[in-house]
């Protein structure tokens, strides 16, 4: 492993973050960053916050995300379905995770909430009571993903195929429920 960070606040570019790759951070804070494109492989962030940082399109093959907290960041195509699934916990708060993938993963009692997911894959994820209240799911991949007891209430942009999800228990407000009937080709008007 490479160098470790513990408790510390990091703003915008900090010298001291010239390799990112195998480098452990823990309890740190990150504020307006710019890592968009950077390769994060193998790093591990344990009780992480990242406020107001950009992480489009950064590589997090191997990266522990334990208990991580974002809240407004970019990310951007983010391939999460390659990090380290061990002990995986995160956190979304109002941030553009467009075009980013979750296949696969455990990311039960999860909250997204308030953030936009257009073009997101969360196919064969677990999503089961994750909170996705008032996120912006256009153009987004459901396809055996497990929404067992999730909130999808204000959620934007839904299409959903109940057939092909696992959905017992889901909540949905009423402007939700034309995207779970649009596969049956029925015209909803309010």
């Amino acid at each position: 492993m490479g160098t470790f960070h513990e408790d510390k606040t990091f703003i915008g570019p900090d010298p001291a973050l010239q390799v990112l790759r195998q480098t452990e951070f823990e309890g740190c804070v990150f504020r307006s960053c710019v890592w968009s494109g950077v390769d994060l492989s193998k790093a591990q962030f344990s009780d992480c916050t990242f406020e107001a940082c950009d992480l489009s399109n950064a590589i997090v093959v191997g990266t522990a995300f334990r208990k991580v907290r974002f809240k407004e960041c970019k990310l951007l195509g983010v391939r999460f379905d390659t990090c380290n699934a061990f002990l995986l916990a995160l956190s979304f708060e109002r941030c553009q995770l467009d075009y980013a993938t979750f296949c696969g993963l455990d990311l039960r009692r999860t909250d997204l909430g308030a953030s936009r997911m257009i073009g997101v894959d969360l196919s064969g994820a677990d999503l089961s009571g994750a909170t996705l209240s008032g996120t912006d799911l256009s153009e987004a991949v459901f396809d055996g993903t497990k929404l067992e007891g999730a909130d999808l209430r204000g959620t934007r942009g839904l299409i959903i195929d109940p057939e092909r999800n696992r959905m017992k228990g889901a909540r949905f407000s009423m402007e939700g429920l034309q995207g779970l009937l649009l596969r049956h080709g029925l015209v909803i008007e309010g």
